[in-house]
């Protein structure tokens, strides 16, 4: 690798985060997405192999290839069911693919992400969908997502150092506005932040959100009124945006996907984590509960029961999808089962998929799971879960010696670029 190339990677946040992979790496990815993408597609050995002969000699000539639509839709779907760190896979068959690798200037990809959250908010009924943009290549990178999602409520940081809404949102905030989005004259704790994009080149632009997309649910409590004094809500769609989408070698670092909440997502965690918004003693308060006894008096449990419950009940009257943690566990256990009859490991994260409230009442709690961490994937960094990303050779079915040499020739490369960032540091 040259000088001039390390230059350019360095300077570049979001080629920073992406995964390095040796063309020989890519070539090995490439190959084994292909022969699972016709296994699994009912593709014949023929085709196969010149599509595999058509791919090594691309990245033998360019460093890359060119994903069919279908290879892309096949992908993207493989990577949500891969994804060890949601709990909702079970029906990742149906996820809407839009295939916008030809979009490339920032207004653009605003407009096909928005027209595509249109599409799939459907009047409530969410459903999931991803818009996959521009493939990262040595030369050219697509425009990227700033915040985790497309809806970020901001976070202000007051001179005695309190905060109003969102703490995770205090930077992106100044960010905001330094691009010039204005706060409101009296800040609230639930301001929508503008879509904030980095253009190919590296310039940041703020777009406003339109009204028409703009879906906000007030929570509120059946029999516990004094719950609508703190003026809470929460937007009804999540549109994940700082996950890379990787297949077969090949990373789309634009590719934001839409689903639909679980309730804890919001009341047990969200409103409720000190370090978002903290909000758990007075919205205990507020349900007659007295944050000053002691904990065994269970204050906070009941707390959060109650708050899970306005928040379900207050989407259902709103008329938007969301799960509950109990009937999702539940989905989750049914996905495990069909995974393990297509002769596949399914991959779990037992501290993402495990809700966080009534964990032992879930049937998740008592399932071992691992992380197989096979590819296609989504990873938010090659510095925090896209290193250990690697073809699932138990699928593969290798043999004892293939299945140690395979092991060995992995740790041989995270050995040698551990080395590389010791002697960058240098």
């Amino acid at each position: 690798m040259t000088s001039e190339t390390d230059r350019f990677i360095s300077s570049d946040p979001v080629r920073r985060r992406l995964r390095r992979l040796t063309r020989a790496e890519r070539v090995e990815e490439a190959v084994a997405f292909i022969r699972q993408f016709a296994a699994e597609s009912g593709h014949s050995a023929r085709d196969t192999e010149q599509r595999i002969r058509d791919v090594r000699r691309s990245i033998r000539t360019t460093g890359s290839y060119w994903h069919s639509a279908d290879e892309l839709s096949f992908g993207a779907r493989v990577a949500w069911r891969n994804h060890a760190r949601c709990v909702g896979r079970l029906t990742w068959k149906s996820l809407q693919v839009n295939d916008c690798r030809m979009v490339a200037d920032c207004d653009e990809v605003v407009e096909q992400t928005l027209t595509t959250l249109r599409q799939s908010f459907s009047g409530g009924k969410l459903r999931s969908a991803i818009t996959i943009f521009a493939p990262a290549t040595a030369t050219s990178m697509p425009a990227t997502f700033e915040s985790a999602q497309i809806f970020r409520y901001a976070g202000y940081m007051l001179d005695d150092g309190a905060v109003i809404g969102d703490r995770l949102n205090i930077e992106l905030t100044n960010v905001a506005r330094r691009l010039g989005w204005t706060a409101p004259d009296v800040p609230s704790a639930f301001d929508l932040l503008p879509i904030i994009m980095r253009a190919p080149d590296g310039v940041r632009h703020a777009y406003s959100i339109p009204s028409d997309v703009r879906h906000e649910v007030p929570i509120r409590h059946k029999s516990l009124p004094a719950l609508s004094n703190l003026d809470l809500r929460w937007y009804a769609v999540p549109v994940v945006t700082n996950m890379v989408l990787t297949i077969g070698g090949i990373d789309y670092p634009c590719a934001p996907f839409s689903g639909h909440y679980v309730v804890t997502e919001i009341a047990s965690r969200s409103l409720i984590d000190p370090t978002r918004y903290g909000l758990l003693e007075p919205i205990a308060r507020a349900f007659g509960f007295d944050p000053e006894e002691h904990d065994r008096s269970l204050w906070k449990d009941g707390a959060l029961t109650e708050l899970n419950r306005a928040v379900l009940d207050s989407f259902d009257a709103a008329g938007v999808t969301i799960a509950d943690h109990h009937s999702v566990s539940d989905q989750y256990v049914a996905f495990a089962q069909l995974e393990h009859r297509a002769g596949r490991t399914p991959s779990g994260e037992w501290s993402w998929i495990v809700p966080p409230q009534a964990a032992a009442a879930c049937p998740t709690f008592h399932l071992p799971m691992v992380n197989v961490n096979a590819v296609p994937n989504f990873y938010v960094s090659r510095h925090v879960d896209g290193a250990d990303l690697a073809i699932d050779r138990t699928s593969l079915r290798d043999g004892k010696w293939r299945a140690r040499y395979e092991r060995l020739k992995r740790r041989w490369r995270h050995w040698r670029r551990r080395r590389d960032r010791i002697w960058q540091r240098a």
